[in-house]
């Protein structure tokens, strides 16, 4: 899983999805407040995440992990498990064939710092602890690579899950210093009235995401997209300069102002 220094680096983001108690408000999804000392999207609202991991790659998780895949799949979403437990201490595994509740996922919170700053210490958690993680239960939902212009670039592969039902999210306080769920037009909502700061793939795939009625209806939809690879280019438009995407990639637009990419 090495790469060159000046390719992308390949990361994993999850978009966990639950649906509201009300269910005229159609689905949630969590979302976490990055650090405003952060040196990628401060003080921003993302999906879970990050970059994947060395160690994300250890064959070994064939043997406690849902699912057949390749190398580069598996460390994909060995990373967005394992971000997940890192950042909201959810845990999209099962044990004994059963998900876990909150109490079970209670008793490793203190395990998220120590794999935060060494993610080979996961795969002993998960192992000892006589788990399995649901890789299998990750739907592809979007590929992002940062535009070349940039000085930190990733590959990022964007995942869908809906949430384990009987565990609490809680924000790390490290790399995420706050959390909530909420319906995606409500921080849509919150982006406008500059109340929040978002990034222009997580601003997309809200907007995607506010169009599902439900939970399994978001999944469903994942499971049966053709996942269309984008890498933002800019292009002049008169006076200013835009960022172009590709329409193909089913989001609705093709461009946006530079000045309105980032907020």
């Amino acid at each position: 899983m090495t790469a060159p220094t000046d390719a992308p680096k390949p990361a994993s983001t999850v978009l966990l999805v639950r649906d509201a108690d009300a269910p005229a408000r159609g689905l949630e999804v969590l979302m976490v407040r990055r650090s405003a000392g952060m040196a990628f999207g401060a003080s921003a609202w993302v999906f879970p995440g990050g970059k994947v991991a060395e160690a994300d790659s250890d064959t070994a998780w064939d043997a406690i992990s849902s699912g057949s895949y390749d190398d580069y799949t598996r460390a994909l979403r060995v990373a967005a498990a394992r971000e997940v437990f890192e950042e909201s201490g959810l845990l999209l595994a099962t044990r004994d064939g059963a998900t876990l509740n909150a109490d079970a996922c209670a008793a490793f919170d203190g395990e998220r710092g120590r794999v935060e700053e060494d993610p080979g210490r996961f795969i002993g958690l998960v192992r000892d602890a006589g788990m399995r993680l649901s890789l299998d239960q990750l739907a592809p939902f979007a590929h992002w690579i940062t535009p070349s212009f940039e000085p930190r670039r990733f590959d990022t592969h964007f995942f869908l899950v809906q949430a384990p039902p009987a565990q609490i999210a809680r924000h790390d306080g490290r790399e995420a210093v706050d959390h909530r769920w909420i319906a995606p037009a409500d921080l849509l909502d919150m982006r406008t009235r500059g109340e929040a700061k978002l990034m222009f793939p997580t601003r997309l795939n809200l907007e995607v995401l506010a169009t599902f009625a439900s939970a399994a209806d978001a999944e469903t939809a994942a499971r049966a997209k053709t996942i269309v690879t984008v890498e933002p280019r800019v292009e002049d438009r008169g006076d200013s300069k835009v960022l172009v995407i590709p329409a193909e990639a089913g989001y609705g637009l093709t461009e946006e102002r530079m000045k309105n990419v980032m907020g």
